[in-house]
């Protein structure tokens, strides 16, 4: 039997979920909150996994996730984000460093900034008459796989390959 680290488990579960995300938002225009849940309750296996301090670690990543609901929930007063949105950019920032964090917040922005074009480009020319919703649901799945990726597939790949030169 191959060994296998019980965090890529969490975090495969972590990618699925991101996909889920992704693809009930562009279809409905919603993120379940039986998903954003299932992220943010996860993480604690996660810091556990991985051994996470209690401090700083996991003071960090939980007062990175309230000031993220912090300023999530005055865009989401304001009408410039939605609520799944909101709940799941918060789940996740339970997940990843905050160093990591800030490098997926500016992906997003940059990945929803394409995404708002090229569906307003859509919606232009399609001559539609109502209101543009744009789903940044897949913006934030798409950075929160870019940044996992980045983070961890060059060490799953080097333990992978230990594993089979062992």
């Amino acid at each position: 039997m191959p060994d296998f680290d019980f965090r890529y488990l969490l975090l495969s579960g972590l990618a699925i979920g991101l996909l889920i995300a992704a693809f009930t938002d562009i279809r409905r225009r919603q993120i379940d909150n039986w998903l954003n849940a299932a992220i943010a309750v996860t993480a604690p296996l996660y810091w556990w996994a991985i051994g996470l301090s209690l401090w700083p670690g996991v003071a960090w990543q939980i007062g990175m996730a309230a000031a993220t609901l912090v300023v999530l929930a005055i865009l989401f007063a304001l009408r410039a984000m939605g609520g799944g949105d909101v709940k799941l950019l918060t789940a996740l920032a339970l997940w990843i460093e905050p160093t990591w964090f800030i490098r997926l917040l500016i992906i997003m922005a940059l990945i929803g900034g394409v995404l708002t074009v090229a569906l307003a480009a859509w919606h232009v020319t399609r001559r539609r008459k109502d209101k543009l919703a744009i789903p940044y649901g897949v913006a934030i799945s798409a950075a929160g796989l870019l940044v996992l990726a980045a983070q961890f597939l060059p060490a799953f790949a080097s333990t992978a390959s230990a594993g089979v030169a062992g």
